[in-house]
Formats: C-alpha cells, sequence, structure tokens
C-alpha cells in the first residue's frame, strides 16, 4: 500500500475543520457528539482522508466511551499504532497507516475476543452501508 502525502494545505481543503482538527492535529471530538457513535448500520469505516477500510460494523460495539468502539481492525495493515506520551500519561494511538491520520486511541479493557478498545472519533471515518 503506498502512502499518501499531502501538504497542509491540501489537506485543509479536503477536509472540514473539524477533520482536520482531528485527524491532521491529532483532536478529539467531545464525547457522545459524533455522528457515528450509536451508528448500528452494516458496514465498513473508511478512513475520511483516504478511504481506506480501517473497521467493520460486525465488530463495533457500545463501550459507554462516548466514541464509536471497535473490538478489532477490518484490515489489521490499515491501521496503525503509535505510544501517545501527551497528557502526562502513557496512551496508545491509533493512526490510518496510509496516511497517518489520527483517528483515536486503542485500550486493553475491549470485549472478547481480542480484549481491545479501539476508541475512534467519529469525524476519522466514513460509513460504508454494507450492500444487502
Amino acid at each position: 500500500m503506498a502512502k499518501i502525502e499531502k501538504t497542509d494545505a491540501q489537506w485543509r481543503a479536503q477536509l472540514s475543520p473539524e477533520q482536520y482538527a482531528v485527524c491532521r492535529e491529532h483532536g478529539t471530538e467531545r464525547p457522545y457528539a459524533g455522528a457515528l457513535t450509536d451508528c448500528k448500520t452494516d458496514g465498513e469505516y473508511l478512513c475520511v482522508c483516504c478511504g481506506s477500510a480501517l473497521f467493520d460494523s460486525q465488530t463495533k460495539y457500545n463501550s459507554g466511551s462516548g466514541w464509536p468502539s471497535f473490538w478489532a481492525a477490518a484490515v489489521a495493515e490499515n491501521v496503525g499504532c503509535v505510544a501517545d506520551r501527551s497528557l502526562g500519561m502513557l496512551r496508545t494511538e491509533v493512526l490510518c497507516a496510509r496516511c497517518d491520520a489520527h483517528l483515536g486511541h486503542v485500550f486493553p479493557d475491549g470485549p472478547a475476543p481480542t480484549g481491545q478498545r479501539y476508541c475512534i472519533n467519529s469525524v476519522a471515518l466514513t460509513l460504508k452501508p454494507r450492500e444487502k
């Protein structure tokens, strides 16, 4: 998979101000404010920046955290993780492997079978409903 690299101006032209703040500046949307938090539509969740398949509705669950949560990535190689020491603590940041968009964080307190909770910002995702 080829990396996507764009200038800051190109990202700003492509994304809404909120998408840019979250995906390119490592921001976070307010809990319970995202359009996809309570979404139950069957489909694939894609990166809003580059369209890579990241998560699937079949692994989505209500974690009570206020953000869309998944217990696994849809395509493991499309999701990257790096150490995040901001806020004076160690967390694991989740990034799109193709364009380095900040998606959210992953925590080891999720349900079986993985025990992972990918806590992802709604504005970082686009939902592609599954065709029936």
